[in-house]
């Protein structure tokens, strides 16, 4: 068993092995990996910090060594799951230099980032504490970064203003969400599975879609050059 940082974790029947002596990083996750658990099953409000402890084979007080109430654990669970979200967009628009497959290489990162086990997008997308300052932040602070790097593939791509193009890349990155999600609900399969649409077919078809609509912007002079010299 790995715990949501790729470490081993021993278990027991029921679970981790209760009082084992892990490194503190080890058992940090170990931490995280509980209380992801929970707070996707229960939500923020009805999840417990006994329950927290009771699965990752721990007792409170050393719950609380490590996180000093239950917000804190919250919020560090945003953070990692934020950081993988943005840095599998990042991955998949350097993953080539043709602006269409970068754009539905960023799509895919949306569909494979739903179907993780675990569900961690629940914490960012479904979070039942929003109106809490400190996640309300951390959340759109997703969806800024995700539609800030799309911005810059748009903005190289055509004649737009940055601010348009900042505009367009927030709608994408609102369609890669919802449209994953959707596609997530619509069956009952493991991660990266898919019930209706496989899941590179549905990054592919919403991709296409999208860049379809880039498309009917002006090319900027800079990309009607290259296209002309590669004739």
């Amino acid at each position: 068993m790995t715990n949501v940082e790729g470490q081993p974790v021993t278990t027991t029947a029921n679970g981790p092995a209760r009082g084992q002596r892990l490194p503190k990083s080890a058992r940090r996750a170990q931490l995280l990996e509980a209380a992801q658990a929970t707070f996707v099953e229960y939500g923020y409000h009805s999840a417990a910090m006994d329950e927290i402890a009771d699965r990752a084979g721990v007792s409170k007080p050393v719950l609380y060594q490590h996180f000093p109430g239950k917000l804190d654990l919250y919020l560090a669970l945003i953070d990692h799951h934020r950081g993988l979200l943005e840095q599998a967009v990042r991955d998949a628009l350097a993953s080539t230099t043709d602006n269409k497959q970068r754009v539905i290489a960023c799509i895919d990162a949306y569909f494979e980032f739903v179907s993780r086990q675990g569900a961690p997008f629940r914490l960012i997308f479904e979070s039942d504490l929003t109106n809490e300052p400190a996640v309300a932040e951390r959340v759109e602070g997703v969806a800024l970064t995700c539609g800030e790097a799309l911005a810059e593939v748009i903005a190289g791509d055509t004649d737009l203003s940055d601010a348009d193009a900042h505009l367009l890349g927030m709608a994408l990155t609102g369609m890669a969400q919802v449209s994953a999600r959707y596609w997530l609900s619509r069956g009952d399969w493991g991660p990266g599975e898919a019930g209706e649409v496989p899941r590179e077919e549905a990054a592919r078809i919403v991709g296409q879609l999208a860049w379809r609509g880039i498309g009917g912007f002006p090319k900027s002079e800079q990309v009607e050059q290259v296209a002309l010299s590669r004739r």
